[in-house]
């Protein structure tokens, strides 16, 4: 089994799903004991199709989230939806209901002077659209889809062109060093860091000589215990060549990212859910987190994604807990989709919220529900075009919280197996007809 896990995370995708595959047939001869879907949930992991700390593949997110016993699995990556078909595929050989988003940075010119979610640059936040239904976007959404993948790529080779002569000679060049580290072509600074990591120990051999090295271009917080790549030595080189006050950094501008209302027309062009992310409450900007909602609001944005395993306990503290349970409380009476995971785009971070936690397990019915509202939404607008943000939808539910308990329905009903059977469905159909017919869809699969 071990040398099958390994390879879900291979480049090629033939050995992904050949190596799915294998493993689904051992769990069917009761070789491998799958637990029974719990009411956990992570519908915001990043894979190797951006960056995942430990390297997963959609398909080897989803046999995890399986193994582990969740009740829905979904991923966000950095301007790409190059993981969907993969994991929606794998997610009904499962039996697993998955939901996939895409995640960027826009610009908010009404928050120009605030710091929201990306540290010291104002007006600059992260933002997402979830429950896309395809990857196969035409006209003016692949248009938009594709150039926040080169924007991404030029900053990135951009970025490179200043740091390479800071840590001369370890020099990278960006499609053998960088784009090598990656599937389809979308590096990260994140795999930037790795590559130097990596050059350098070819350039420097030896472990003495290594260290030095990077003391001297790293200062402060260089240890040496975290050669030769270690994930404080790949922390260290992104804060200290990449990040604001560095070589490698160059302030943002209006112009360096979407605004963020046409990112939403782009997400609701895709047929997916625009999705505000909110961080920890902590910034100017979240401060004036009510009336950044209205803005969003305005432009599309029915959902809010929050990561809560950094904003409580230990690593978040009581001002950071309480922003979460006001954040969560601002959701609910604005009854927007909650969006809940953990990313798994740095070491250390957990596989799955741990929801039995005291702090956690009040809100845990929340994010289940949110989760069922995508995932049934997915599913709907994949196969009958009668998505949240359909006509059709907004017709019969003009009201966000009839949409929410609808769709959350959709969701519980319908087994990933049978998903196909939507198909049957059309504008003319009522919501009922829908839940009759699910209801009789449990178990199995049709073999898709």
């Amino acid at each position: 089994m071990d040398k099958l896990e390994q390879q879900l995370d291979s480049f090629q995708p033939e050995a992904r799903r050949s190596a799915l595959e294998q493993l689904w047939a051992q769990v069917q001869a009761g070789q491998i004991e799958i637990p029974p879907a719990g009411t956990h949930l992570n519908i915001h992991c990043h894979t190797f199709f951006s960056f995942n700390a430990y390297g997963y593949s959609p398909t080897h997110f989803a046999w995890k989230a399986l193994r582990q016993g969740l009740a829905l699995a979904g991923i966000v990556d950095f301007d790409v939806l190059d993981g969907l078909e993969e994991l929606a595929a794998a997610g009904r050989l499962l039996g697993l209901r998955t939901t996939v988003g895409l995640e960027t940075r826009v610009y908010v010119p009404q928050f120009a002077q605030w710091e929201i979610t990306s540290p010291g640059e104002p007006g600059i936040t992260y933002h997402m659209g979830i429950g896309f239904p395809t990857a196969r976007l035409d006209g003016a959404a692949r248009e938009f889809q594709q150039n926040l993948k080169q924007t991404a790529q030029q900053r990135n080779r951009e970025l490179m062109g200043r740091v390479n002569p800071y840590l001369s000679p370890v020099e990278l060049d960006y499609e053998r060093y960088i784009l090598s580290l990656v599937p389809a072509g979308n590096a990260t600074e994140r795999h930037m860091c790795l590559a130097y990591a990596r050059r350098a120990q070819q350039e420097f051999p030896d472990a003495d000589r290594l260290g030095r090295f990077w003391a001297a271009k790293l200062g402060d917080g260089f240890r040496p215990e975290d050669l030769p790549d270690k994930p404080g030595l790949l922390n260290l080189i992104r804060a200290r060549t990449m990040k604001r006050g560095t070589v490698g950094y160059v302030q943002p501008d209006s112009g360096s990212f979407p605004w963020m209302d046409a990112f939403n027309e782009f997400v609701l062009q895709a047929g997916g859910i625009p999705c505000l992310t909110w961080l920890d409450g902590t910034s100017e900007g979240e401060r004036h987190i009510e009336e950044l909602l209205d803005i969003a609001e305005a432009s599309g944005v029915a959902a809010i994604n929050i990561v809560p395993d950094r904003n409580y306990g230990p690593k978040g503290g009581d001002e950071k807990y309480r922003n979460l349970c006001q954040i969560v409380r601002i959701a609910q009476r604005r009854d927007l989709i909650p969006v809940a995971g953990t990313e798994m785009n740095s070491f250390g971070q957990r596989f799955v919220d741990d929801f039995d936690s005291e702090e956690l397990r009040p809100m845990q019915p929340f994010f289940l529900q949110g989760a069922y509202i995508f995932y049934g939404h997915t599913v709907l607008q994949r196969r009958s075009r009668l998505g949240y943000t359909s006509d059709w939808a907004r017709s019969h539910f003009p009201e966000r919280r009839e949409r929410n308990r609808y769709f959350e329905q959709v969701g519980r009903l319908i087994p990933p197996g049978r998903e196909q059977r939507l198909e049957a469905f059309d504008a003319d159909s009522l919501p009922g007809e829908i839940l009759d017919a699910a209801a009789g869809w449990q178990g199995g699969s049709d073999g898709e």
